[in-house]
Formats: C-alpha cells, structure tokens, sequence
C-alpha cells in the first residue's frame, strides 16, 4: 500500500494550504497510515512516490521507454483537469456556471472543472499499442476482473487511442521528478506513480521475483490508468502486464455519491469507533460487490453486523458452550454410532440418530473451506461470506433441531448423542474461525481461542472439518475449552444521529 505523493494538485493544495508539498504529503500520508493500522489492515511495504527508491525506477522507467523509441517531444494542448491530473476530451466534458456564474466546462464524470491547456511535452506513442493490448486481453480473458470491466476495456480498444503526453513544463509543476536530461520538463504524475508497483518490488534490479505475478485492486475510475495506459507503458519499456487486475465500484451514501460538498462522506475513524474494527470491516466486505456501486447508512450496517455476528455466530459459541450443556468445558467426543458415515448423503434416510438434513448440513460445511478459497482467490469476498453467513444459519437450524437442553447426561445413550451433537456446532464453528480470519481478526481470534484451537492449528491447508465422521482422529477431542467466557461480539447500538433522525421522523 501507500500514497501517490506527486502532482499539480497537491503542488496547489500545499500553496493554499500554505504550507509545503513535502510537509503536506508527510501530513497526508500518516493519515493513510494511521487509518490502514486502525483498521487492521497489514501491507508487506508502505511505499510513498517522493522516496529515493521509488524516484530512482521512475528515472531508469523513463529511460527504458525513451531508449525503446516510445517517446517524442511533441505540442499538446487539450481541457486538463487538475484534480484528476488528465487531459479530457470533448465527449467527457459539459457546460455548467462555476461559483461566480461564468460559464465553464466541467468532467462529465466528476463534475471537476477543466482548463485549456497548451504545453510542449513529451508524448509517449500509445497508438501504437492498440493490437498489443487487444492481443494481451484476448489471451488472457482473466486479466481484468470483473468481467463487466474487461468488456469496458475492449470497448476503448475499439476507440481512437490518441498518443499520450507524458510531461508537464517544470514552470508550471515543480513538485515531481524531472525528466532525465530535460530539466525543462517534470514526468506526468501518473506515469511516475504507476511506476511504484514496480519500485515497491525492487525495480529495476530484483523485481523479477514478483513481476509480472503482481494483482493490483484498483477503483473504477482509475481503470483506464491501470488497463490501457499501464499496461503499454509497461510493454514499451520492455516488461509484461500484471497478471490480474480486480476492480471495485464505489460506496454510495443513501444513494448518492460522496462529496465533500453534500457533507456525506463516511470517516473511517468515526466507523471504527460506532462498530469496532471488526464490525466495519465484515460490513464492508459482505456487503460490497465489486461489480456495482453499494449503498452505505449506519441502519443497514447495525442490521447485518449484529443479526451476523452478534446473534448468529456469536449466539451460537454462547449456546453450545454453555456450562449447564457442557459442564466439563472441553472439546466432547463424536460418536460415529449416533452419526454413521454414508457415501451419499442425497436420498437418503436417517442414520443413527442424524436426520436426512444433517447430512445435507454437514456436507455443505465440509465443501465450504475449497469454496471461501476460491471465492477469495477470484477477488468475490462478499460470495465467500455468503456462504459462511448460510452455514452458520444451518448449524444453528442443526442445534435447535435436536435441542441438546433436553438431553439428558446421565443416561449413557443420550451422553453420547448429546456430545455429537455438542462436537459437530464446534467443529463447525472451528471451520467459521479460520476462514473469517482474514476478515474479522479480532473476533475470530477470540473465537478460536475459546475452542482451544492452538495459533499453529490456524491454517487455512490444514483445515479438515469433522475428521472422526470420516474414521480419523480428531486433535480437539477432550481438549479443555478455552477460559474466555464472554460475548463473542456485543451487539451494536443504533447511532445517536439516526435515534435522532428517527424521533423527527
């Protein structure tokens, strides 16, 4: 992870800020830091676009693509638009009145204003790349995932695809690296900042460890950044795409767009505090499609968060290792007596004393780790969870439906059930905890501690659910439970600005 430091805008935010671009980037940045580290969000490398290192590859990059013959000084003029440091053509613009009246043009994307521009800059030949890239997508269907951005890519291909400008006079942007012998000239920002995916994996010397197996995770609006323009820039400089680009939409608010403007934009501090880290990241990941824009309000994150976590996982943990269930507080035996294994659960009748449905049950819970892992590894976290969230309404159906309560321990036959029963919701929740692991850390931690599931005992190519139904041993057996007792996950409390909207309502 990191921060893209360079560029007009942060070079104008500093003047009106009146402070520097270095001492507004260090500000900046460590807010991005402080947000990521909150969250629970680990990176590998925290890489900033004004470090040596990164200034370093972005000089040898440019060398590459003028020794390549992809570049030429050329003049360009066209409608910049600063904030989101592009030229933009007349199709993306409309007419609108700034805040004096004057009639200007704006993005039709963004709504940013746009100014006419005329420099001399190096031009970088992109035209030139168009059967290139067509070929590269063609041949590999999954470059760009979802799909509905892969045929969004194909489309521009189809289109002109006019030469890029690839620099800024230095009189009019200082705060950027220079062009390696033309002092008169700075690197356009996106090409330097593009370039960090491969500073952050040692470029130009021991990138070759990583590239091109690199995944980027990019937002919509930057697709044409990461899938035309990148892409090109690295074929011209002698390098492959990245092997996968996921893309994610955007969060709306109650159905429109963040903007500072309305005043609705979410601030992740306040949302860890309302939620905890846990809650706000199981939201976000459940409920966010990569495909489509999602809807943000705090009613629907206090619905999913404590019907999912509070009541359905966390009552289930309460339920099955209750003292008056399991008085000895260990991990109980499976009898395979009670719970016979049968090679074809379809069609079949009760066994012992498992129902038809219990079969059904285990199976989807046995299935569920290849699952998660492949939904996790095709960037569809909020299927993956999904299922995880159906499985743990099935087990609680499970524990319900043989109501263990009213078993009773002292007769030997019903101890036995009573164990299975006990034995099977645990080895299910045991299954819950390593795969939300990646996505509530806290919670699934607290959770697999309580099973007594040892740190080393965590790992997803490990994982083997109800090994005894299967005639193996089962480590967890007559372990003794965890000592954490309390709540897996409190409950939320609806915000105090909602109470308030709901009492005026």
């Amino acid at each position: 992870s990191g921060t893209d430091e360079h560029g007009l805008k942060i070079q104008q935010a500093a003047a009106a800020a009146g402070t520097s671009p270095p001492a507004l980037c260090e500000r900046v940045s460590g807010l991005f830091r402080q947000a990521l580290t909150q969250a629970a969000v680990s990176f590998t490398d925290f890489t900033r676009t004004s470090e040596p290192r990164h200034q370093r590859a972005v000089r040898h990059f440019w060398g590459a693509l003028r020794d390549g013959g992809a570049l030429y000084k050329g003049s360009y003029e066209g409608w910049y638009c600063t904030p989101e440091e592009c030229f933009l053509p007349e199709s993306q613009l409309a007419e609108r009145r700034d805040a004096q009246g004057r009639p200007c043009k704006v993005s039709l994307e963004t709504g940013h204003q746009v100014h006419w521009t005329k420099e001399e800059n190096y031009m970088f030949r992109l035209s030139a790349f168009r059967d290139p890239l067509r070929n590269w997508l063609q041949d590999n269907p999954h470059a760009i995932s979802p799909d509905p951005f892969y045929q969004r890519v194909l489309r521009w291909l189809e289109e002109d695809l006019p030469d890029l400008s690839v620099s800024r006079e230095r009189s009019r942007l200082q705060w950027g690296i220079p062009v390696p012998s033309d002092p008169t000239q700075t690197i356009y920002v996106w090409v330097d900042a593009l370039v960090n995916y491969l500073s952050v994996v040692g470029y130009p010397e021991t990138h070759g460890e990583w590239w091109p197996a690199a995944h980027h995770v990019v937002g919509k609006d930057i697709l044409k950044f990461h899938a035309v323009y990148w892409p090109a820039l690295l074929m011209a400089a002698g390098l492959a795409p990245p092997a996968r680009i996921f893309v994610h939409s955007h969060w709306t608010v109650r159905g429109q767009k963040m903007s500072k403007s309305l005043g609705n934009v979410i601030d992740p501090f306040a949302c860890i505090g309302q939620y905890t880290v846990d809650g706000f990241r199981y939201f976000l990941l459940r409920q966010g499609v990569p495909e489509r824009d999602c809807d943000y309000y705090d009613e629907k994150v206090v619905k999913l968060v404590n019907s999912e976590l509070a009541d359905a996982l966390g009552g289930l943990l309460n339920r099955s290792t209750a003292l008056s269930i399991n008085p000895s507080n260990t991990y109980p035996c499976f009898s395979e007596s009670c719970f016979p294994k049968i090679l074809d659960y379809r069609g079949t009748k009760a066994m012992g004393r498992a129902s038809a449905e219990d079969y059904e049950f285990v199976a989807s819970v046995a299935s569920l780790p290849l699952q998660v892992a492949s939904y996790f590894e095709g960037f569809q976290i909020y299927k993956a969870l999904e299922c995880v969230a159906l499985c743990v309404r099935q087990t609680n159906s499970f524990f319900q439906r043989h109501r263990p309560w009213k078993l009773n321990r002292n007769d030997p036959a019903e101890k036995l059930w009573l164990d299975t029963i006990i034995h099977v919701t645990l080895e299910c929740l045991r299954v819950y905890g390593t795969l939300l692991q990646p996505v509530i850390p806290h919670t699934a931690d607290k959770l697999l501690s309580r099973l007594a599931v040892e740190p080393e005992e965590r790992g997803l190519s490990s994982l083997t659910f109800l090994p005894r139904y299967n005639g193996k041993p089962c480590p967890f057996e007559g372990r003794q439970l965890g000592p954490d007792t309390g709540v897996l996950f409190h409950r939320l409390e609806k915000s105090r600005q909602h109470q308030i909207e709901t009492k005026k309502l």
